[in-house]
C-alpha cells in the first residue's frame, strides 16, 4: 500500500495574520501575473495590439496611461512571418529594444511547448510577459471538450504561476451575438474558467477602427476601454469606464500616514483602528478591510516609516503600529506625513510601489 502524502493546510487564524505579497502587475490595474485571454473577431486588430503591448512592456513605457513592469517579453507570432513582423514594427515604433523577442514557430502543448518556454525563461529570468498568438496554433488536434480545454490551459497557467509572469493568449470570438460578450469566446466555458482574466476586443462596426475592450478577471475590476486605431495601427485610448483610480493600496497608506503623524504607537483592534482613521465611514474602511490592506501594504508603509504587525492577544486580534521616531523602530526611515486631501487627488504610486 503506497503512502499518501499528507495535505498541507493552514488554519484560518494564521492565514488572516499572514503578511500577503501583492500580485505583480505587468500593466498596472489591468494585466497581472497569471494566465489571460484576449479574444476578438478575425482581422479586428488583435495581433497589432499584441505586438504593441510586447514592445511597450519591453521598453517600460506606459500602456494607455498605466505604468508597466519593464522586462523581457516573448511574442509567439505563430500566424505571421518574420518579414510581416518587421514591417509592423516599423509602423508602431521607431525603436524596438533587444528585450522583446519574436518567434514564428514552436511546439504544441504537451509536445514540447512547455519545455521551450521554460528554457526561454531560464535564459531570460527577467521575463514578465509571454504572448501566444494564437491559442489554437499551440493546441494539439483533438475534440473540443471541457476536459481538453481545461487541460491545455492549465498547463500554461502552471507556467505563469510558477514564474510569476503574465501569459496572454490571443483567441477568437464566435460570430453569433450574445448578451454577455464573454460568452462569445470560442471554445467551452473551461477556457474562461481556467484563465485569470478575459479581454474581448469588439469593433463598433467592421472597418471603423474604433473598438471596445471589455475586461473582467479575478484580480481586476470590470471595466470597458474605448480604443481607436490610429494611422500607425496603434490602438489609442479614447475613454475608460474606470473614471477615477480605485485607491486600494494607496488609501490605507494615506490614512495611516495622517493618523500616525501625531503619535508614535498605536495598539488596538481592527474595529478601534477603523473608527479612528475613518470615523464617519467616508472611506468605507471596515475592520476586515483595514487588516487586509495593512497586510498587503507592509512594504509601502515601511517606506514612509510605519511598521505594522497584526497579531492575537487574549483571544483578540490586535493591530500594532509604530512610527519611525519611536525608540522601538530605530533604523526605520523618518515619516514624511502625507496630506490625505492632496494625495487622494494625485497619483498614489509615489507612496506605494504596487498597483491595484
Amino acid at each position: 500500500m503506497s503512502k499518501t502524502k499528507r495535505l498541507q493546510t493552514i488554519d484560518g487564524e494564521s492565514l488572516m495574520s499572514l503578511p500577503l505579497t501583492p500580485l505583480n502587475f505587468v500593466v498596472d490595474t489591468l494585466l497581472s501575473q497569471g494566465l489571460h485571454i484576449l479574444a476578438g473577431s478575425p482581422k479586428v486588430g488583435k495581433s497589432w495590439l499584441a505586438l504593441w503591448l510586447s514592445v511597450m512592456v519591453a521598453k517600460g513605457e506606459p500602456v494607455w496611461g498605466m505604468s508597466v513592469k519593464q522586462g523581457t517579453t516573448l511574442y509567439l507570432c505563430l500566424e505571421d512571418s518574420v518579414l510581416r513582423i518587421q514591417n509592423r514594427l516599423f509602423e508602431i515604433t521607431e525603436d524596438a529594444p533587444s528585450s522583446v523577442h519574436f518567434c514564428t514557430e514552436c511546439a504544441l502543448i504537451g509536445q514540447g511547448l512547455e519545455e521551450q518556454v521554460e528554457t526561454f525563461l531560464t535564459a531570460h529570468p527577467d521575463t514578465v510577459l509571454v504572448i501566444i498568438d494564437t491559442l489554437q496554433m499551440v493546441r494539439p488536434a483533438r475534440d473540443a471538450t471541457y476536459a481538453n480545454d481545461y487541460r491545455d490551459l492549465s498547463v500554461l497557467k502552471r507556467i505563469a504561476d510558477t514564474h510569476g509572469i503574465a501569459i496572454l493568449l490571443i483567441h477568437h470570438l464566435r460570430k453569433e451575438s450574445a448578451d454577455d460578450v464573454f460568452n462569445r469566446i470560442s471554445g467551452t466555458t473551461a477556457i474562461s474558467g481556467a484563465v485569470d482574466s478575459s479581454f474581448t476586443l469588439v469593433e463598433e462596426r467592421r472597418g471603423s477602427g474604433r473598438a471596445k475592450l471589455s475586461c473582467i478577471g479575478r484580480d481586476i475590476k470590470y471595466r470597458e476601454l474605448t480604443l481607436e486605431r490610429n494611422g500607425e495601427n496603434v490602438w489609442e485610448l479614447v475613454s475608460d469606464s474606470r473614471t477615477q483610480p480605485e485607491l486600494l493600496e494607496g488609501q490605507i497608506v494615506v490614512l495611516l500616514s495622517a493618523f500616525m503623524s501625531s503619535r508614535t504607537t498605536f495598539i488596538g483592534t481592527p474595529t478601534e483602528l477603523s473608527e479612528r482613521i475613518d470615523p464617519v465611514g467616508v472611506e468605507r474602511m471596515s475592520p476586515k478591510k483595514v487588516s487586509r490592506q495593512i497586510l498587503q501594504n507592509l512594504d509601502a508603509l515601511r517606506k514612509i516609516g510605519i511598521s505594522a504587525v497584526v497579531r492575537r492577544s487574549n483571544g483578540r486580534r490586535l493591530i500594532e503600529l509604530q512610527r519611525a521616531e519611536s525608540d522601538d523602530t530605530q533604523g526605520v526611515p523618518a515619516v514624511d506625513p502625507v496630506d490625505p486631501a492632496g494625495a487622494l487627488c494625485s497619483d498614489l504610486r509615489a507612496i506605494s510601489e504596487y498597483g491595484e
